[in-house]
């Protein structure tokens, strides 16, 4: 049993991810904008039922209305960001779980980069959809949470299998990679993670999902030891 997901490139370095069960079953999370969404639902003969977001931000969710508009589907969403996510139909918080066909979507409470921010992470398929949480070889901005926020949200993460698959909401990896590169230097991991990375945007191809593991031996902000210096890291970057 697989589940489908494709990457759709939306607005200017997003993306969504289109999920599709073997039953046909389908969903989009983050559709920042509904028009490239719309066309793949339209090429492809399938029907949207649900829409995921992960937090409320303009670009993870403009979309929400026309699809909800052309196809009746259902918002899942943070519990805690209901008063500006508007139509949720399914409220999540810590521990709950949408089923979505045979796959259990697990909420996880990652807040930082939004009070209210949710990760989804499916045990089934390996996979963990963390909106701007965490991106390859970086970390969302704080515009809302705190740095021991964010700490103990990546701490979560950290505490997936390592063989899961991460698909984060941006294309950043290339410059967060130069950013981690000036911290850690002599990091061989991180080096050969760059090269794959060059190699992959040299050919327009996305640079995700990547695994945790990988992740883990080459996101600064992942390896972080404590939110003092996760807190650094990210006020050095936002002023990189």
């Amino acid at each position: 049993m697989s589940l489908s997901i494709d990457l759709i490139p939306i607005l200017q370095d997003n993306y969504a991810f289109l999920l599709t069960t073997p039953d046909g079953l389908c969903a989009v999370v983050d559709p920042g904008d509904a028009q490239p969404i719309l066309d793949v639902l339209n090429a492809r003969d399938l029907t949207l039922s649900y829409i995921l977001n992960t937090h409320h931000h303009y670009d993870h969710t403009d979309g929400n209305a026309a699809l909800v508009a052309a196809t009746g589907a259902r918002i899942v969403a943070p519990a805690s960001e209901k008063e500006r996510i508007s139509g949720i139909s399914f409220p999540l918080s810590e521990g709950n779980i949408f089923q979505f066909g045979h796959f259990d979507f697990h909420a996880i409470e990652t807040p930082g980069h939004t009070r209210g921010h949710i990760s989804f992470y499916c045990p089934q398929a390996g996979v963990l959809f963390c909106g701007d949480t965490l991106f390859s070889m970086g970390c969302g901005r704080l515009f809302e949470g705190s740095a021991e926020d964010q700490f103990q949200s990546l701490q979560k993460i950290r505490a997936l299998p390592d063989e899961t698959l991460v698909y984060c909401g941006h294309e950043y990896t290339q410059s967060n990679g130069a950013f981690c590169q000036s911290i850690e230097p002599d990091n061989k991991a991180l080096a050969q993670r760059m090269n794959q990375v060059t190699t992959l945007r040299e050919a327009g191809t996305p640079t995700i999902p990547v695994s945790l593991a990988t992740e883990k031996q080459t996101n600064v902000f992942l390896r972080a030891k404590n939110a003092a210096e996760l807190g650094a890291l990210r006020t050095k970057k936002d002023h990189a």
